[in-house]
C-alpha cells in the first residue's frame, strides 16, 4: 500500500492519524458491504449514519456550525480512503460538501445557521442541482426559472443527472431570473416544498449505490431568504463552487485507482499460474509499477491542488490546478482500473470481484463535476490568459 509522502505539503500528524481511523472505518464497516449495495442499487443509509456518528460529514463544515472542517486536503484525503473501498459511499461525503458549499461561501448567515449545523452531523442531506438534460456543460442554457411573487420567488422547470435525487433534504438550484440577460439565481430548495417531486432514477452503469434522478420544480415556492449569494449572480456560485469540489472527483479518482492497485497486487501474489505466483512475471510487474506511477503522481497534483485552495493567500490560479488534479486523476483511474482488471483475466471480468466495480465506478469521474474536455478548455485558457 502506497504511503503518503509529507515532506512537500507537511501534512500534519493529526491529518495522518484521522486518515489511519477513516481508513480502518472503511475498510472494517464499509467495505463488506459494497458489493451487496452495487448490486441492490441502494442507497447506504448505514453508511451515512456512521459517517455521521464519526463526525466524517463534519469535515465539510466549519467549527462555528457545528463542524470539524480542518481544511480541502484533509477532507480529500477522507474521501480518498473511502473511495477506496466503495466508490459510492465516497460520493456521501462528496456531495456533503458540493451541496453545502454553496450555503458556506455565499449563503446569508441566517441560511448558514439554519442548514450547515444539520449538514454537518449528516441530519440534513444536500444536493446541487444544476444541470438539465439540454444544459449539462453549458449551465447558460437552462430552462429552469424562477419569478418574484413579492417575498416569494416561484420556480418551474427540471433538473437531471442530480446526485442525491430522493434522499437530500434541501437542493441547491440554478434557476434563470432575468428572461433578458440570461441571468441565472442560486436557490436553497427544501424536499418538502409543495411542487417539488423527482421521476425514476437512473439506471447507472457505476457509483449504483448513489441515487442519482431529475428533480421537478412545478410552482414550487420559496421565500426570498432562500436566495444564495445575489440575485441574478447564480452563476458565480456555481463556479465558485465547483472549482473547489472538482477536487473531490479527482480525490475519488485517486481512491479507486488506489484500490485497484492494492487488490491486483493481493492477487498476482496468491494467483498461480505455469507453477508460480503471476506475480513473478516481469509483464505483470510492470503493470504494477506503472499505475503504481500514475496514481502516485495523480495524488501529488491532488494534493497540490489542496495545498493551493488552504492557501488563504492563493492567487487566482487555484482553478487551473483543481482542473489538472481532476482531469489527471480521473483519466489515470480510468486507465489503471482498465489494466488492474487485465491482470485478474476472466475474473476481472465478473462481478464475484470487486475489480469490474472499480472500472465502471472510474468512468464517472471523468464526467461528472466538469467533463474532461471542459476541464482542458478551463487550463488551457487559464495558460493563455
Amino acid at each position: 500500500m502506497s504511503e503518503l509522502g509529507s515532506d512537500l505539503y507537511d501534512i500534519p500528524e493529526e491529518f495522518r492519524d484521522l486518515r489511519a481511523a477513516i481508513r480502518q472505518i472503511a475498510e472494517e464497516q464499509i467495505a463488506p458491504g459494497a458489493a451487496e449495495r452495487d448490486d441492490k442499487a441502494e442507497y447506504a443509509w448505514d453508511v451515512k449514519k456512521l459517517l455521521g456518528e464519526q463526525d466524517i460529514l463534519g469535515l465539510a463544515v466549519p467549527e462555528e456550525y457545528g463542524g470539524n472542517a480542518m481544511g480541502t486536503l484533509m477532507l480529500q484525503i477522507a474521501v480518498e480512503e473511502i473511495a477506496r473501498v466503495d466508490a459510492s459511499c465516497a460520493l456521501i461525503l462528496m456531495v456533503q460538501e458540493l451541496g453545502s458549499l454553496p450555503i458556506r461561501l455565499f449563503g446569508s448567515e441566517e441560511l448558514k445557521q439554519r442548514f450547515l449545523p444539520k449538514v454537518a452531523t449528516g441530519e440534513c442531506i444536500p444536493a446541487f442541482a444544476l444541470s438539465e438534460p439540454e444544459a449539462g456543460s453549458d449551465p447558460s442554457s437552462m430552462k429552469t426559472h424562477a419569478v418574484r411573487d413579492g417575498d416569494e420567488w416561484v420556480i418551474n422547470g427540471s433538473k437531471n443527472w442530480i446526485t442525491n435525487t430522493s434522499v437530500a433534504d434541501v437542493y441547491v438550484v440554478f434557476a434563470k431570473t432575468d428572461p433578458e440577460s440570461g441571468r441565472i439565481t442560486a436557490f436553497a430548495v427544501e424536499s418538502d416544498r409543495e411542487g417539488f417531486s423527482y421521476g425514476p432514477l437512473e439506471h447507472k452503469m457505476g457509483i449504483r449505490s448513489s441515487p442519482t434522478g431529475s428533480p421537478v420544480f412545478d410552482d414550487v415556492r420559496v421565500p426570498h431568504e432562500n436566495v444564495i449569494g445575489e440575485v441574478g449572480r447564480g452563476m458565480s456560485v456555481a463556479l465558485g463552487t465547483l472549482e473547489r469540489t472538482r477536487l473531490g472527483a479527482a480525490a475519488q479518482a485517486v481512491g479507486i485507482a488506489q484500490g485497484s492497485i492494492d487488490y491486483a497486487a493481493s492477487y498476482a501474489k496468491e494467483r498461480i499460474a505455469f507453477g508460480r505466483p503471476i506475480a513473478e512475471f516481469q509483464g505483470l510487474q510492470w503493470k504494477l509499477a506503472d499505475a503504481e506511477t500514475k496514481v502516485a503522481a495523480a495524488r501529488e497534483l491532488l494534493y497540490k491542488a489542496c495545498a493551493v485552495s488552504d492557501r488563504t493567500d492563493r492567487d487566482g490560479g487555484f482553478g487551473k490546478w483543481s482542473s489538472m488534479a481532476k482531469l489527471f486523476a480521473s483519466d489515470t483511474a480510468m486507465g489503471v482500473t482498465v489494466d488492474m482488471l487485465q491482470i485478474l483475466g476472466g475474473y476481472g471480468y465478473v462481478k464475484d470481484y470487486p475489480m469490474e466495480r472499480f472500472m465502471r465506478d472510474a468512468k464517472i469521474t471523468q464526467i461528472y463535476e466538469g467533463a474532461n474536455e471542459i476541464q482542458r478548455v478551463v487550463i488551457s485558457r487559464a495558460m493563455l490568459g
